[in-house]
């Protein structure tokens, strides 16, 4: 009794030393990005983020979702900061108050991918509509992410481009995932079927099967991305200093030549541009 005695004097200032050797400010030394799946899946988010917690000792856990989702996310204010490539959403996102300023960091391209023996017949152009309409006439697979993605997003602008009205004309040989990038890209390679995809995402899978690259290059193929701080005007737990520390890195000369050096073989993933203002 005298040693249980003992134990129970010694429990508060044991409770008190332990929390002092865990203060609240070290708990909250992260932030939350809700961000694509195509800055996660191909891995520059991992070449990206160590540079970042070391220098700052900030840790940043990111939530990787179609840019829908993610926009979701930060509208929730589950996010510090969303980090996404849908100009159109981004700019509703901040036009109804949820993001405080919109800020472009990098760009690449979507590719149009398909089989090798090509049975739609659009391998070698650059319009993406004219092959569009041929996958639609063939009806040859067409894999869509079905997922409110930035990807999603600008593969329905391109149909409607097209005069196809997706919603009402698909069948059979149009399938909605559901999925982010690299599970619709296996649905893809499993079905010999199209898909439209970012190129960073391409450049890193490595299930490609019978699958190529078959339409590249055409100005509708653009894909910028931006990178938002939630409001926290909106949602009084934003970590505002934290999350804008973050993009101002992102977009700064260090940021930027990160994002340039990150490379798969000879290939780079993405270009930086945060010092083009309309981008």
């Amino acid at each position: 009794m005298e040693l249980r005695g003992k134990w129970l004097f010694w429990i508060p200032f044991m409770t008190l030393a332990i929390g002092a050797l865990s203060p609240v400010s070290l708990a909250q030394n992260f932030i939350t990005v809700a961000s694509t799946t195509s800055t996660e899946q191909s891995g520059l988010f991992k070449h990206l983020l160590p540079a970042y917690e070391k220098k700052t000792g900030v840790q940043v856990r990111v939530v990787a979702l179609g840019t829908g989702q993610a926009l979701d996310m930060g509208k929730r204010g589950d996010a510090d900061v969303v980090f996404v490539h849908a100009r159109s959403l981004e700019d509703k996102f901040i036009a109804e108050g949820y993001g405080v300023e919109r800020f472009p960091v990098m760009y690449n391209d979507f590719v149009l991918i398909g089989p090798k023996s090509d049975p739609a017949k659009i391998g070698g152009g650059k319009d993406t509509l004219e092959a569009l309409r041929k996958i639609k006439a063939a009806s040859a697979p067409f894999v869509s992410r079905g997922d409110k993605s930035g990807t999603h997003t600008a593969e329905l602008a391109l149909w409607k481009q097209a005069g196809i009205d997706i919603a009402k004309e698909k069948g059979p040989w149009y399938r909605d995932t559901g999925q982010g990038m690299g599970p619709a890209l296996n649905t893809a390679s499993s079905m010999n079927g199209y898909i439209l995809a970012d190129r960073g995402t391409w450049i890193s899978f490595k299930n490609r099967g019978e699958l190529a690259i078959l339409v590249e290059g055409d100005k509708r193929l653009f894909n910028q991305y931006g990178v938002i701080l939630v409001n926290p005007e909106k949602h009084k737990h934003v970590k505002k200093e934290l999350g804008q520390a973050f993009i101002d890195w992102v977009i700064s000369p260090d940021g930027q030549k990160a994002i340039a050096d990150y490379k798969i073989g000879d290939e780079q993933l993405f270009f930086p541009n945060a010092n083009d203002k309309g981008a």
